[in-house]
Formats: C-alpha cells, structure tokens, sequence
C-alpha cells in the first residue's frame, strides 16, 4: 500500500518519504485503489464489516508497540498489517530466504565498488552508524527517538577493540562532517559520505558487508547489520532505543546483539 508515500505528509512530525524497495530482490505486488477502499471500508464500518468477515475475512492490525505479537502467526492470509514489524522473531525461521530478498539487484557504481572492496580486503572491518538529521532538526522526532551520545559510541568502540584486533571502522552518516569534529577514533577509519538521496541505499550494502557493527537507534544501520549473514558478527546496539519510556521495544534487538 503506497497511499501513505504518495499523499502529503499529514503534518510536521512526518518527513515525507519515496518507495525505495525497488532495489532489492523483492517480488513485491502493489495494492489498488479499490483493495485498499475494501479494506478500510470493512474496518470502519461494523455492519458490512460483521457480514464480510463471515464471506471473505480480513483482518487489520495496527502495531501499537514493537514487542512481538505471537498471535499473527495464525492470521489469515487476507491480513492488513500496519507497522514496522522490527523484530526478528517474525521471520528469524526464513531468515535465510528474507536475506536473498532483500540482497541488492542493482549493482554497484565504480566508486561504492571501491569501498566494497577495501572491505573485503580489511581484517575487520566494522560499520558504525550515527543518525543525526531530523533526530536533530525536528523537536517531536527528537523527543520520540533521541540521540545517541558520543559516549555510547566511545564504549562501543572500546568493545569492539577488546574483541577484535586491528578494527577499521566503515563510518556512515547523514552528519558526517559532525562527527569528523566530535567522535574521535584512534583506528584506522573511513568516512562514507557519497551516497545521498537515491543512492542511500548503497549505504546499506556497504554496511552489511562489514564484518561486525556499531548501529545507531536507527532503522538503517539495525537492517544494515542484520543483513550481514556471519553468524560470529559483533552487533552493538544502544539499549535505549526509543527516548519516549512508553514505547514497549524489548523484541527489538536480536537476543545475540549487545545492548550498551
């Protein structure tokens, strides 16, 4: 269901976003019009809901936190799911399969190539991630999501050297000339700061092919790190994901991952 991207961001809080999923090995369907009036019409209206959830049911589940939801697994195959679904307990049995999916079909321009591989060409290399942008800007997301701080980081990366010889660090940013000034490394390190708008996704192909990770309370870097398939990776991620208490995010990191 595109409807959400296309229409206008329905207020200050909301950065409008483009579908981007086009970029993956996904076999993705998109949802008409007229399916997408079916569904809604059925959720608002009890009477025509009531007779037909008996002919044809379909359920619509709005995610109210990120804690998993065990009863989905016997929802019916005409469900409307409305959420982000982050935790891997939905799909860890098909994690192999959600892997493929989501591997790129688009294939590297000369530059991102480069990088790729001085990765693979780096003992250990590891990707650290620091979301700024509308954390910063926007006073509701920054409320919501909060910010990392450079101590979060200084300790992952004391971590990271305790556990790994010789770390090089993959440095991703939409701040990168912020975090030149304020996060100092004494490793070797790479700023990547290339790869903007369209071309974000290139991002996350250079962050899933680090070895081990440093992810920010962010969406990107948590996929970027996950779709790195070694079973001996090194994922630290900040235990406080969300500023706002109230939000329930205790399936959100992989039991495997270290939470600082």
């Amino acid at each position: 269901d595109l409807s959400f991207l296309l229409a206008a961001p329905p207020d200050h809080t909301v950065i409008k976003r483009d579908y981007e999923l086009g970029v993956f090995n996904i076999k993705e369907a998109f949802a008409t019009e007229a399916e997408i009036k079916k569904v809604f019409f059925q959720k608002y209206s009890k009477l025509i809901g009531k007779i037909k959830d008996k002919l044809f049911p379909t359920w619509y589940v709005h995610e109210s936190q990120f804690n998993y939801q065990e009863f989905l697994k016997n929802a019916p195959s005409r469900t409307y799911l409305d959420g982000y679904w982050q935790t891997e307990k939905y799909f860890i049995d098909i994690d192999a399969i959600i892997r493929k999916e989501f591997s790129f079909k688009i294939k590297p321009d000369s530059q991102n190539q480069a990088i790729l591989d001085q990765i693979k060409n780096t003992g250990f290399p590891v990707s650290l991630h620091v979301r700024r942008g509308d954390y910063v800007s926007n006073p509701y997301t920054l409320s919501y999501h909060g910010l990392c701080d450079m101590e979060y980081y200084r300790n992952a990366v004391g971590i990271i050297s305790q556990r790994i010889q010789n770390p090089h660090f993959f440095i991703f940013s939409d701040e990168p000339d912020w975090v030149k000034d304020n996060l100092e490394i004494d490793f070797p390190k790479t700023y990547i700061d290339h790869n903007k708008g369209s071309k974000s996704y290139e991002d996350m192909r250079l962050m899933s092919s680090c070895k081990h990770h440093i992810i920010a309370n962010s969406s990107f870097s948590w996929w970027g790190a996950w779709l790195n398939p070694d079973p001996g990776k090194i994922v630290i991620a900040p235990r406080k994901w969300f500023n706002n208490d109230q939000v329930d995010s205790r399936d959100l990191i992989p039991e495997t991952w270290i939470k600082l």
